[in-house]
């Protein structure tokens, strides 16, 4: 095994809840000898990688690691990360993923990967819909509070179908569904015959959030289809979070709230 992959396999190590790591740990958790253990965190620590924690022998990632951190931490931005994360599904799926923002009560599409499938949704980059009649617009509202929403929807609302909300007090029930499953899903509603499933996340450093959806025909989707669509945008959703440090961020909920 090279120094590098060792090192690697080190860094893995630490954790929310493991903020350092001895010899000991290393034994314990990747089966390395004693001596060679030693010897790699040594190593580390001379390379600028790890530093000791005051007189112990116990380890810690080194400013260096956090400087490199922060690069990465800003050097692509939250559309970026999520343009991957949803062209990574939209090729296992085979169904037209998009990144969305809110624009107000608006939601615009900023990319998209079109579906291989011969059944598949196309909408335009650009186009606006509505947000509270959207799987992306109401997984980014769900992010705001109550009183916000009703601050954007002052007056009633104009369903674009019987499937959408019809009034405010049924979005604010939708959008509380939202929060507890940690995605949204939508059906028939601003696009005819069209399904989508969403998730939203955000940089609390800029203030951006996007929307990560795939939509496809809603009557070819089954359910075991959505299953692996909530699933695997939500791990991606929480990869991102986890860099950003999101808090609004919810995780699928294992048993989804009717």
């Amino acid at each position: 095994m090279s120094i590098l992959l060792a090192a690697a396999d080190v860094l893995r190590c630490f954790s929310s809840n493991r903020h350092d790591v001895t010899v000991t740990d290393l034994v314990t958790l990747l089966g390395m000898p004693k001596s060679n253990a030693s010897r790699l965190l040594r190593t580390m620590r001379d390379a600028g990688m790890l530093e000791a924690v005051g007189e112990t022998k116990r380890y810690r990632p080194s400013v260096l690691l956090h400087q490199a951190g922060q690069v990465y931490r800003f050097s692509a931005s939250l559309v970026d990360r999520g343009d991957a994360v949803v062209a990574r599904v939209a090729g296992d799926i085979g169904h037209t993923g998009y990144i969305s923002v809110r624009h107000g009560i608006d939601i615009v599409g900023v990319t998209a990967h079109p579906g291989r499938h011969a059944l598949r949704v196309v909408t335009a980059i650009g186009e606006r819909i509505s947000a509270f009649a959207s799987s992306t617009g109401r997984a980014l509202l769900a992010r705001l509070p109550d009183d916000e929403i009703r601050r954007l929807y002052p007056g009633n609302i104009v369903p674009p179908s019987a499937t959408a909300p019809q009034h405010v007090d049924e979005l604010l029930r939708r959008l509380a569904v939202v929060r507890a499953r940690g995605y949204a899903e939508s059906e028939d509603e601003a696009v005819r015959g069209v399904g989508a499933i969403s998730v939203a996340v955000g940089d609390p450093a800029t203030g951006d959030a996007v929307a990560l959806c795939i939509s496809f025909p809603a009557a070819t989707a089954t359910a075991e289809e959505r299953s692996t669509i909530i699933r695997s945008l939500s791990e991606g959703a929480a990869a991102i979070a986890a860099v950003t440090k999101d808090p609004l961020f919810v995780p699928v909920h294992p048993s989804p709230v009717e």
